[in-house]
């Protein structure tokens, strides 16, 4: 592949400038950019190089098909760069290279490949019986899983109180069951009846999480500097709020909360607190009787490092908002969302702020942020505790002492100082960092465990990153391959550069064995893809159906045939023949 052509194309374009030349042929050809005084020729390196960067292939490795497009202008060795002229449309550009000199002996492959997965990675995971080109299966159904959720739209028919259109959002669908009409069902954390859309905006066609807050009246708008504050804080442990509103498009007065949506976020309550089964240990059981088998982890009790996980996350929430002179008071288990395996973030924060605002305290709508902070820290220790006993019984007053005991029997001491610390009350205002020393050099492990997912991820992402240019590939092929008619010319599609690129369809999927059988190779396919979209000098034979005619053409030759052909579809799709 030619090294103007690596560094200056780009995989949207249809055909670069050097598709079509010939080994010797000259870029200078074409109108001088005088002769365009409104914009940029296209054909200038200037606003490309911007762009895209170089390939450092393209330098260090001399092609067969290459065309020299550059004359290097020499320089003194000691200032080790190397001044670049080209000569494009009559103009001559200059420009600095600062590519590092090559390597003497270092080979790179002239077209795109996969290469297989790090060390580090390989480790990580249970060997596959054979190297796989996409992404891993529980990754896929995850995304696809939220991809789902994030599409989902109601039937207006089905749903007739939900309005079409609420404020500049629509498209309104309900994330959890709505509470039946014309009964008072207040929530038990808000003391408001309450419900959950969500819905996408018409500003920027982004989905958001809606919570409206029904029969609300927003008498003074002195808490909307709480609610500015909190729309400046972004953690990657709390859902973000980005705007509250009063709207009339249910029937009723009602204030809406609009939050960032993280599609398949089910909430702890849901993961962790359904299962009555922990619950017998606080509910059938006298004080002192321990008759049975005592809950344990992986046995009715969570692992100790998951509730570390989660400790460190929600902690670091708090050290946020604290900092930021809020308070979280949405500490529960019911506003806590999970995403995937351990992903906490915390959800609904600022609706207390505004419901429970005191006119009074115009002054300093900050005045308890204090007491609140230390009731946040209570409610830690709450979630904690109920994690440790993977039931809500054990935060209840007469059961505090027995989960504990629980505690004290299953988990190591830090755990149980650490909720003792939070529970208990102390002569001095505390701090979340307090906690710090408690989690110690756990925090070491979350962060290590954060990085390996990364490195996972990011492994994944390494094999899919170049499927979307083979997909253009194959879009663009096929609206070329057994056109039935095109420009009223019945036979356009067999005959030409057209019969080449549909004897190079047959290469690529109908390839059979001796015996007659369909031989199906993916990396067969994947390579022969790769080939094309760099134009290699390599050559292929391809095969008439009939048996009767051999072509032998280079990849080149074909990626000439395949970029003149949609650019002519192009053109004529836009009007210009």
């Amino acid at each position: 592949m030619s090294a103007f052509s690596q560094v200056f194309s780009h995989p949207s374009l249809g055909s670069p400038v050097t598709a079509g030349l010939a080994p010797g042929m000259s870029l200078s050809a074409g109108s001088s950019p005088l002769h365009s005084p409104k914009i940029t020729p296209h054909t200038s390196p200037a606003p490309r190089r911007r762009s895209h960067t170089p390939n450092p292939a393209s330098y260090m490795v001399p092609s067969s098909a290459s065309t020299p497009v550059s004359n290097p202008v020499p320089q003194t060795p000691s200032s080790g760069q190397v001044i670049q002229k080209e000569t494009v449309g009559g103009t001559t550009y200059f420009y600095t290279d600062t590519t590092p000199a090559p390597v003497t002996g270092m080979v790179y492959p002239n077209y795109h490949i996969y290469p297989p997965a790090a060390p580090h990675v390989a480790y990580m995971q249970p060997k596959a019986n054979a190297p796989s080109f996409f992404m891993a299966d529980e990754l896929r159904q995850e995304l696809i899983h939220r991809h789902l959720i994030t599409m989902a739209q109601m039937d207006q028919a089905d749903m007739p109180a939900v309005p079409s259109e609420v404020d500049s959002y629509h498209s309104l669908f309900p994330l959890e069951p709505l509470p039946p009409p014309n009964r008072i069902q207040k929530s038990s954390n808000f003391g408001y009846m309450t419900s959950c859309y969500k819905a996408v905006n018409s500003k920027d066609d982004l989905p958001y999480c809606l919570r409206r807050i029904h029969g609300f009246r927003l008498v003074n708008t002195k808490c909307m500097l709480l609610v500015d504050m909190w729309k400046k804080i972004q953690h990657s442990n709390i859902v973000s709020l980005r705007e509250v509103f009063t709207t009339k498009a249910f029937a009723e007065p009602s204030l809406v909360f609009a939050y960032d949506f993280h599609a398949g976020g089910e909430t702890m309550m849901s993961r962790h607190f359904n299962d009555p089964n922990p619950d017998a240990y606080f509910t059938k059981r006298k004080w002192g009787q321990h008759d049975g088998q005592l809950p344990r982890q992986h046995a009715g009790l969570l692992p100790e490092s998951l509730i570390w996980a989660y400790v460190v996350q929600l902690s670091s929430a708090l050290r946020t908002i604290h900092t930021a002179g809020l308070a979280c008071r949405v500490m529960d288990p019911t506003k806590i969302l999970i995403t995937g395996k351990t992903r906490l973030r915390v959800n609904c924060v600022g609706v207390f702020d505004v419901l429970t605002f005191d006119s009074s305290q115009n002054s300093n709508p900050l005045a308890l942020m204090a007491q609140y902070q230390q009731a946040d820290l209570i409610s830690l220790g709450k979630v904690v505790l109920a994690l440790a006993c993977n039931s809500l019984s054990g935060i209840q007053r007469d059961n505090v002492p027995k989960a504990m005991e629980l505690v004290t029997m299953s988990y190591s001491s830090d755990l149980k100082n650490l909720i003792l610390y939070l529970l208990s009350d102390q002569n001095r205002l505390r701090s979340v960092n307090d906690i710090m020393p408690m989690i110690g050099a756990r925090f070491y492990t979350q962060l290590d465990a954060a990085q390996m997912r990364n490195d996972v991820i990011e492994e994944d992402l390494a094999k899919e990153v170049q499927n979307g240019r083979l997909f253009r590939l194959l879009a663009k092929l096929g609206t070329i391959n057994e056109r039935p008619e095109f420009q009223k010319d019945p036979t356009w599609a067999e005959t030409g550069d057209r019969y080449l690129l549909k004897l190079f369809r047959d290469h690529l999927f109908h390839q059979v064995t001796e015996a007659g059988a369909p031989w199906i190779d993916l990396s067969h396919i994947i390579s022969c893809l790769n080939k094309l979209d760099a134009g290699v000098p390599e050559k292929i034979s391809l095969i008439s159906r009939d048996e009767k005619s051999v072509l032998v053409v280079t990849y080149s030759d074909l990626k000439r045939c395949f970029e003149n052909t949609f650019q002519e579809l192009i053109a004529a799709a836009g009007g210009q023949l």
